[in-house]
């Protein structure tokens, strides 16, 4: 997952191959590998492999390889089909969790809940601009009721 600076809780998503390889679903008709849109992740969630319920030795690679083909001739939409969808999609292909219901809500609660930054630089760099940027919008809201 990657930092956002407006809304640091959300950030932009990938899903890795069982080899470590991230796709993310970079951009209109653009599946990126290994090379995400905004640069290295800043936080992530480790799923369990075990979790799988598709048949298959290979579910996971199998799920993740046809979300991002999907994904590749689809129009990105940052409020309704996004890096989000393209991950929620992965998931459900391979029923992780035993469920076929993932989307973009769930995922982005989950991160919250079970991701960690890869460092304390990434939590900085996350959440930083966001509250200094809050400051400035309550300062400035508070210089202006005070007159």
């Amino acid at each position: 997952m990657k930092d956002r600076w407006f809304f640091p809780f959300i950030g932009h998503m990938g899903i890795c191959t069982s080899t470590g390889i991230i796709r993310d679903f970079a951009g209109p008709y653009y599946v990126s590998e290994d090379n995400m849109a905004f640069g290295k992740p800043a936080k992530y969630w480790k799923l369990d492999p075990a979790q799988v319920y598709a048949s298959g030795p290979n579910a996971w690679d199998t799920a993740v390889h046809d979300a991002s083909e999907e994904y590749k001739h689809r129009m990105h939409s940052l409020c309704c089909d996004n890096c989000h969808s393209h991950v929620a999609l992965a998931l459900n292909l391979m029923r992780y969790n035993n469920s076929t219901n993932w989307n973009m809500v769930i995922l982005c609660f989950f991160c919250m809940l079970y991701g960690k930054y890869v460092s304390i630089g990434a939590f900085v760099k996350t959440w930083l601009p966001f509250v200094l940027l809050l400051g400035v919008i309550l300062t400035i809201s508070l210089v202006l009721n005070l007159r």
